[in-house]
């Protein structure tokens, strides 16, 4: 073989190795970087973008996709101690002419946090709106979709302020007095109870806790390399401590039932979904609000815990499009009426 045909395949091939070695490296010793990376990727790849938004000194991190139009814009509230890329998954499976925003939740992510902010259900839901009043996002009734913490804060949100949001979402939301008991429900007595425990379940600081976690928030059972739970957990640690002040908070009396207080001063149409299999929070909560908010539509996922949005992405994206052509078709024919 020809001596510089030779040199052009060990050329190449190491031009070929060194991303590949680069790749392992990260997934060996420094899992926690290749998370971020996934995600920026990801959101780029769906053509989400990047902003700050700002009241007063108060930083709103968020990401978008689309401009506002004749449809309703759509703005997502993430759950407890996630972020805005969790929504990632659902994005991915709705359509691009759609203006989406995802927020950073008061203290998460690249949203400002403060030991002096109020992280009770009114004070993230007064810090929501603004956001909202920041990006302008009011100009025109909204889509309002939370999961979990996020389903609360979005409830009380459509309470408070009705003639900001046209149609709302509530996926798996937290903030009711659920009548079946389940494992976490238990664990929430106990912790009334005592003067403190030293290990929640949603805030893990090891590998197997966090595989713990994922088992309890998912009725499908992910098989996570032992790396990726470590860059999961290392991702998590600098930020336990506001987790745990944060979780102490929105499960004290003044914010566990907020949505419940609420829910009766609903008056946009509501979407529930919900996992069947929630071990977090009891599917018997979309029960109460069903019989409580008098436009609901109650969508109970099969084979679905509490993480509906990871593990139902495509049906979730699927039903609450189809809320909101049903939503856009009633309100056409009241105007024809």
């Amino acid at each position: 073989m020809d001596l510089d045909v030779l040199n052009m395949f060990v050329i190449a091939g190491g031009t070929l190795a060194i991303p590949i070695l680069a790749f392992v490296a990260s997934f060996l010793l420094w899992p926690s970087a290749l998370i971020r990376i996934y995600y920026w990727y990801w959101r780029r790849a769906l053509g989400m973008q990047v902003r700050y938004a700002y009241y007063d000194d108060y930083q709103f991190c968020y990401s978008y996709r689309g401009r506002p139009g004749n449809k309703p814009s759509i703005l997502m509230l993430h759950g407890f101690s996630a972020h805005k890329d969790m929504w990632l998954s659902v994005v991915k499976f709705l359509p691009k002419n759609l203006h989406l925003v995802c927020v950073d939740m008061p203290g998460h992510e690249g949203t400002t946090r403060s030991s002096l902010d109020d992280y009770s259900i009114n004070g993230q839901v007064k810090r929501i709106h603004e956001f909202v009043e920041c990006i302008k996002l009011n100009r025109k009734p909204f889509h309002l979709v939370g999961t979990s913490m996020g389903g609360n804060v979005a409830g009380v949100y459509a309470a408070q302020y009705p003639a900001e949001v046209c149609s709302l979402s509530l996926v798996c939301p937290a903030g009711l007095p659920y009548p079946t008991d389940n494992k976490f429900r238990k664990f929430l007595r106990e912790l009334k109870e005592s003067e403190g425990i030293d290990r929640i379940p949603l805030i893990p600081s090891t590998p197997e806790e966090m595989a713990e976690m994922l088992k309890l928030c998912s009725y499908v059972r992910f098989k996570v390399p032992q790396q990726i739970l470590q860059g999961l957990v290392d991702v998590r640690i600098p930020h336990n401590e506001f987790y745990r002040k944060l979780f102490l908070e929105i499960v004290n009396e003044k914010s566990v039932y907020k949505l419940h207080e609420n829910m009766s001063k609903i008056k946009a149409p509501t979407q529930v979904i919900w996992g069947k299999q929630d071990q977090v929070l009891d599917v018997s909560g979309a029960d109460i609000l069903a019989n409580s908010i008098p436009d609901c539509h109650v969508h109970i996922l099969e084979n679905c815990g509490h993480s509906v949005v990871v593990e139902r992405p495509r049906k979730t994206a699927k039903l609450i499009l189809e809320f909101l052509a049903l939503v856009h078709n009633a309100e056409n024919s009241k105007k024809l009426a």
